[in-house]
């Protein structure tokens, strides 16, 4: 067909969305054409590398995964059971407009105030002993209440948190219970009996009167690298070691082992003020350097490892 009479066709057809497309995909046919011509025209390499030339890829982005967020756990309410405890029992029923009363029923709006002939002495001390969070956001606190005649009870408070454990109510009345069970420990780890007048009970009693009377220097008894700070002010005007068992053989020894030997010992201690005697109890670790016995750790915590000795 010659150019002159397709030029004639596309003028005939109609000026309208349909005419439009059409003389659309008439374009894209001629385009098409000529491309495969230009091809074959360049020859068979030609065409054989625009065959095997890989379709473009076109990869879906992942999709971006949402963010955890973790939400803290529940506040434990040992405290607000504790604070109502002490004001309800502080409290008495006809008696609505004291302090103590007001916080109770501000904590627990819908649990009575006890209801005694007189004011009832209020307990000196009020401390929760144990929690257990039940089902959902409930928890049961146990605390015991004790009282200036010696006299403990315990009680358990059912509270409720929200979801956030930032907020607490009192949900019922508190009930009176037994003591929780005492149990028994585990066997003492301190077998060795450790005789006095040895190099090692000597070290022992000089480093506790440095420590708790501030006789003596604390740092001249205790092993390089260790840091320990005497009680200050001293508490006690003079200690005495009273007995001293150990976890090792070697802290029985007549003599100080080799250096680098390192025992555990439990010393049992008799500490005396002006207003009377206490006793105490430690646990130490000590090691052997140069013919004496050093304090390398007090098990309460406060010696550390690591620094230079002043």
């Amino acid at each position: 067909m010659s150019r002159a009479k397709q030029a004639a066709q596309e003028q005939a057809v109609p000026a309208t969305a349909a005419g439009a497309r059409l003389q659309q995909m008439r374009r894209r046919v001629r385009l098409t054409r000529l491309s495969v011509w230009a091809v074959m025209a360049a020859g068979p390499v030609a065409l054989a590398v625009t065959v095997a030339s890989p379709a473009t890829v076109v990869r879906a982005a992942p999709a971006t995964k949402p963010a955890t967020v973790k939400t803290a756990a529940a506040g434990n309410p040992s405290g607000y059971a504790t604070v109502f405890l002490t004001a309800w029992l502080r409290s008495r029923a006809g008696d609505e407009r004291s302090a103590q009363a007001r916080l109770a029923q501000s904590m627990a709006p819908h649990v009575d105030l006890p209801e005694t002939a007189t004011a009832q002495p209020g307990p000196e001390s009020v401390v929760a002993v144990r929690s257990a969070q039940q089902a959902g956001h409930a928890w049961s606190v146990t605390l015991a209440a004790q009282y200036a005649d010696g006299r403990v009870r315990y009680f358990a408070v059912p509270v409720l948190a929200d979801r956030a454990g930032s907020s607490f109510t009192v949900s019922g009345a508190p009930a009176v219970v037994a003591s929780p069970p005492r149990i028994e420990g585990p066997p003492s780890p301190y077998t060795v009996t450790v005789p006095t007048g040895g190099d090692l009970p000597s070290a022992v009693g000089e480093f506790l009167a440095a420590y708790l009377t501030g006789a003596g220097e604390v740092d001249r008894y205790l092993a390089p690298g260790v840091r320990l700070s005497p009680v200050s002010p001293a508490p006690y005007q003079s200690v005495t070691v009273e007995q001293l068992l150990a976890a090792d053989e070697a802290a029985a020894a007549e003599s100080v082992p080799e250096d680098g030997t390192r025992v555990g010992v439990m010393v049992q201690a008799e500490a005396r003020d002006a207003d009377g005697r206490w006793p105490l109890a430690y646990e130490l670790t000590l090691s052997a350097r140069s013919g004496r016995w050093e304090v390398a750790s007090l098990q309460s915590g406060t010696a550390q490892a690591g620094g230079a000795r002043s």
